[in-house]
This record gives structure tokens, sequence and C-alpha cells, in this order.
């Protein structure tokens, strides 16, 4: 209590300077900065920290892939200058106003994912899930479904909040839910829909829904992805994805994939060979290692020691993230906060498990890290939201 009246003194000294400066509490460039003063700088600098690394591993695993050394991390910080900016807009907008826009979210999400399935919409590694953009530049709309479900199902979650969400809006939610999902999966793109569920499932947990029918939905979701591949909806390189473990002896395999990842973190050793040293990265053994096998990168060239302090960063995000979600000044906040964190928690833990062999090869990013635009807007507009909640959390 005194450290929250403490903070609400600072708030009040802060407002009071700006009208001291001849702006009242609308003016917008003071009201700006005070909102940068007021962000939560622990998470922001262990975001930026994590950043750093990715930048440095993109450039170290993509420059030999093509003529132009620098080609892939040109494209990756063109991205994340988009995503800063992105992040920059959505301070500047409370974040309680896209609870009021919650259903417009979620109708431009399911907008974006069902063009994409139509001639506009463009076709690689076996799946339909990009636009074309000038300049050579992709969008994939699944990836930024991701910060649109949060804010469409918190916004819907938050109606109802002073009590357990019964079987009705449960199966309302579930519906809703299960558009954005089922055209990721006509794409398809298994590994997407699996974080989509993480968030679904995440905001059901705060929202009130009683640990039986949490129970039932990830019974649901696991009989789904058990269909989904019974019925043979994924092609067949996608479904060779999905082995964990097996022999390396076919090189064009994931099995291939998972054991080259697993040698490269092991041959790092403590300290590793050195930035853009290590020999499996410089010879480009592990397919796809910019983006999906970024983790594999790290071990190698910074050991066990820079691979351990990039999962510290990552925890100091989801541990902020989490005491974020508790000082929210409303539920909406708290919700927000709980899908970004369900999401990031799962995007971790199946990476960096797959990397490591204990998971299977889903295609999904590592935060912050793995080379990839739309990934590295929506992980950017996702924070802002978190941050967004903790600098109006006395509001």
């Amino acid at each position: 209590m005194a450290y929250q009246q403490l903070e609400r003194q600072r708030h009040h000294r802060r407002t009071m300077q700006a009208a001291s400066h001849g702006l009242d509490r609308g003016g917008r460039t003071l009201v700006d900065r005070d909102m940068f003063a007021r962000l939560d700088w622990v998470l922001l600098g262990a975001c930026v920290a994590i950043l750093c690394f990715g930048l440095l591993m993109v450039y170290s695993s993509s420059r030999n892939k093509v003529d132009d050394d620098y080609y892939f991390i040109i494209r990756q910080a063109v991205a994340l200058v988009l995503g800063i900016g992105v992040f920059t807009w959505l301070l500047r907008v409370d974040y309680r106003k896209f609870r009021d826009f919650s259903m417009l979210a979620y109708v431009l999400t399911v907008s974006a994912l069902f063009f994409v399935l139509t001639p506009i919409g463009s076709e690689a590694g076996g799946a339909t899930s990009w636009y074309e953009l000038p300049f050579d530049f992709q969008l994939q709309p699944a990836e930024l479904a991701k910060f649109g479900l949060i804010v469409a199902l918190a916004g819907y979650v938050n109606e109802h909040r002073g009590a357990d969400i019964d079987p009705w809006r449960l199966t309302v939610i579930i519906a809703l839910a299960a558009v954005p999902i089922g055209l990721v999966l006509l794409q398809p793109d298994l590994g997407t829909d699996m974080v989509l569920l993480s968030i679904v499932v995440g905001l059901l947990a705060v929202g009130g829904v009683r640990g039986r029918y949490l129970l039932a939905l990830t019974l649901l979701a696991v009989t789904m992805v058990w269909a989904v591949i019974e019925i043979g909806m994924l092609t067949e390189y996608q479904l060779e994805r999905l082995n964990i473990g097996g022999s390396g002896d076919d090189t064009q395999g994931s099995a291939y994939n998972q054991d080259q990842s697993i040698k490269t973190i092991g041959s790092g050793d403590w300290l590793g060979f050195g930035l853009f040293q290590g020999p499996q990265t410089r010879l480009g053994f592990v397919p796809e290692q910019h983006t999906d096998f970024i983790f594999t990168a790290v071990g190698e060239e910074l050991g066990f020691v820079g691979a351990g302090s990039l999962l510290l960063l990552f925890a100091i995000v989801l541990w902020r993230t989490w005491r974020i979600a508790q000082l929210a000044s409303d539920y909406y906040g708290t919700l927000v906060c709980a899908g970004v964190l369900a999401m990031f928690t799962f995007m971790i833990v199946e990476n960096v498990g797959m990397c490591l062999g204990v998971m299977p090869v889903t295609g999904i990013p590592l935060p912050f890290m793995s080379y990839g635009g739309s990934a590295m807007i929506t992980c950017c507009a996702c924070m802002a939201l978190v941050q967004n909640v903790y600098a109006n959390r006395f509001n």
C-alpha cells in the first residue's frame, strides 16, 4: 500500500509539472513523455536485451545463406523499426479503448485470415499464409491474429466479470475462438493454431472458468490436433515436421533437423565458440536456423552461459508480465496481460523444447529472436499492450 501511495504521489507531481508548462491533462507532448516515464523499465530492458540477442543471431545464422551477407539482417531491422513504431503508437492509445472496439478487432482478424485463403494470398512451404507486399515483403495475418484474438476475447470475457463463466458463455467463447483457429488450420498452420489455443486457455483460466471446463477444453484441443493429423489436412512436409526424435539418417527430415540442433547446442559447451565463430552455424548445418532454430545459434556461439542468460531474460519478461496483470487497474487489463503471458510462455517453451529435441517441430518462432517481420510486429504490439496496462495502473 505504501508503494502504491508513493507511486500515486509521483504521478500527481508529474501531472502538475505538465500543467506548469502550459498544458492541461490533455496536452499531447508532455502527457506522452509522462507515459514513457511510467513504463516498466525492467520489462523494457529485458525486451531490448533479447532484441539485441536476436539481431546478432539472425545475422550470424543467415549471412552465408545468400550472396548478400546483410540481406536478412536488414529486413529484420526494418521489421524492428516498424515494430517500434507500432509499439509507440499503441502506447499513445489508452488500452481500455481497445475494449470498446473488441468486436471490430475480431472482425478485422477474421477477415484478414479469410482473404489470405483466396487467390490474393500466396503460398510457401505448403501453406497459404501470406499477403505479398511491395519491395518483396510479406505479411502473415496468422501472426497478427494473436494480437487480435487477445483484444477480442479479453473484451468479451470482461463483459461477464464478477461470476464464473457458465457453460453457455463458455460455448460462445469457444465458438468465437473456433472461427480464426479454423481459418488458420485451413492454411494449414498447426503451430500458430497451438499458440491461439494457448491464448484461449490462458484467458479462460483468468476469466474464472472452472477447472473441469478447462480440462475438457484441453482434451478437446488434443482431440482436434489428432483429428487434423488423421484426416490428412496437413501436408506431408508438415506431418514430417511433427516427428520428435527419430533417426537422423534422413537429411531432408525434421529428425535430421533436431539431431543437428541438439549437436549444435551441445557443441557450445559452457562459453561457446564465440560470436560469429560457430562451425555448425557458419556451414549452415542447421536448416531454418535463422527462424525456427535461432536458439541453436545462441547455444553454439555463446554456450551454456549465453543460452542461460537468454532464458533468464525471457523469465524476467514473463515475471513482469504476470506482475503487471496483478497490478492492472481493471479486469480488462488483467485479461490482456494474461493472454500475452499465455502466448509468450507457450511460444518460448515450445521453441526451446523443439531445439532441444523434446517438443515437436511446429514452426513456432522464438519471441523477439526469430527472423520474421509479422512475428516481430506482433510481439512489439503485444508488449505495448502490457506496458500500457502498467502505465495506466493508477488511472
